[in-house]
């Protein structure tokens, strides 16, 4: 019988870290991106969203497969990143980190981009006669306004990142203490045979998933301003 002080916590925590970094760069990505989408008026915008999106239809194994022909070092690209910046990012947990923020863009960039476009356009008229400048409109006058979609966005892609599979695989592969994710260690643990083990990583995330999700839909939706309405 195995209870929860057997649990070998590494690819739990090596998940959380994964989560926590990915959502807060993707949501400092997000932001300036969202808003580009939302006022520019360059035809580029149809082929950007495109690309934006694309995750949401392609299976997680093929973008994680041109992720590691793209970062190995056998390729230009991968080999420039190696030489010049001294970046090694297949089976790293850095190419985790870029991966997992290219999978989940669209998870965190549509919602962020709905909540632009939900503010009256008097916002961005009355803050500009008041004589304050882009970035001050987006900081104490735009943000402030789309907690919700914000809030949205840091959720669904949290939620997103601890669930990944497909692509960390491929980037990563299994390595220990490294890359050897919880969703990963559940699939080697199911391989075993070893169905106590996955289940208690799996019951932790269950948990995880959880008390987030409920904060999100009881304090969350009153300090953010109604989320999930």
């Amino acid at each position: 019988m195995l209870s929860l002080n057997s649990v070998n916590w590494d690819p739990l925590l090596l998940t959380l870290k994964l989560a926590i970094l990915t959502t807060i760069l993707l949501l400092l990505v997000a932001i300036p991106v969202g808003y580009w989408l939302a006022y520019s008026k360059t035809k580029l915008k149809p082929f950007v969203t495109v690309l934006i999106s694309m995750p949401l239809v392609l299976p997680p194994t093929v973008l994680g497969f041109y992720f590691l022909i793209a970062f190995s070092p056998n390729n230009a690209f991968g080999a420039w990143l190696d030489s010049v910046l001294g970046l090694r990012l297949v089976f790293s947990f850095s190419g985790l980190v870029i991966a997992s923020m290219l999978y989940g863009l669209p998870f965190m960039v549509h919602p962020v981009l709905a909540g632009f476009k939900s503010l009256p356009p008097q916002y961005k008229e009355a803050s500009k006669l008041m004589g304050r400048s882009r970035l001050d409109t987006l900081r104490q006058v735009l943000l402030p306004n789309m907690k919700p979609a914000l809030l949205s966005g840091l959720v669904l892609t949290f939620a997103h990142t601890l669930g990944e599979f497909g692509v960390v695989l491929m980037i990563g592969g299994a390595i220990p203490e490294k890359t050897r994710v919880a969703s990963i260690a559940i699939y080697e643990e199911v391989e075993k045979l070893n169905f106590g083990q996955a289940h208690l990583y799996s019951l932790v995330l269950f948990l995880i998933s959880f008390v987030i999700l409920f904060w999100v839909y009881t304090r969350g939706a009153k300090n953010w301003g109604g989320f999930g309405k």
